[in-house]
């Protein structure tokens, strides 16, 4: 079973279901030629397809286009149904750096078939975090930088501001749709500069005052 853990502290808590929301910055949206959304786009991935900083994650042999995409995580602290902005900001218990790995070859060509694209999605080291800030010892503005590098040239560069919907309205909004518990983690979006990576490269990504990250794909 996976587990994530906190900075500075022994306490690791079980990995429940991975909720990822797609679209969350206007330019992501317009680069990859889709519409702003008006809702937040929701998609799942299994927690066993989760990966760890200082790892390593294997490219799959059937794609010939793996991206990067640098993104905001965020942990669930308890249960949580039909969440009013008060309990859905209470039970974010934790912040982090993550990766969501996208298979874009494999995702435009479900796409153009009408399929779902589950599987441009999961895949072993599909989604990377870093350890976690709790919530008790940062106070989060939601005007944090978050970047990423590869092979130390700077690929993403935006802040959390421009998400379009916040952390608070993806939680009241997913906990709307289904039950949150404790220890899902929901993928808040990646800002715009998403790009190809390749056996070999090593990603670093960072967001302000949270946390930092590494992986080499392999």
């Amino acid at each position: 079973m996976k587990k994530i853990k906190f900075q500075n502290s022994d306490e690791e808590i079980s990995v429940g279901k991975i909720v990822c929301v797609g679209r969350n910055y206007a330019e992501h949206a317009k680069e990859l030629g889709n519409e702003v959304p008006e809702f937040p786009i929701i998609f799942l991935k299994p927690a066993s397809v989760l990966e760890y900083s200082d790892g390593a994650i294997n490219h799959p042999e059937y794609s010939s286009d793996m991206h990067h995409e640098v993104e905001l995580v965020l942990l669930i602290g308890k249960e949580i149904k039909n969440a009013d902005d008060a309990e859905a900001e209470e039970t974010i218990s934790g912040y982090a750096v993550g990766l969501d790995m996208t298979l874009r070859d494999i995702q435009n060509e479900l796409k153009k078939n009408g399929h779902p694209w589950t599987l441009a999605k999961v895949f072993d080291g599909a989604a990377v975090v870093s350890e976690f800030k709790h919530k008790n010892d940062y106070k989060f503005s939601g005007n944090e930088k978050i970047s990423l590098k590869v092979n130390d040239q700077l690929k993403q560069n935006s802040d959390l501001s421009k998400m379009i919907f916040s952390a608070v309205e993806i939680v009241k909004y997913i906990s709307n749709k289904m039950t949150l518990e404790k220890g899902d983690l929901i993928f808040t979006g990646t800002p715009s500069g998403v790009g190809k990576v390749i056996r070999g490269d090593k990603i670093s990504a960072e967001i302000e005052n949270i946390g930092k990250l590494k992986i080499e794909i392999k």
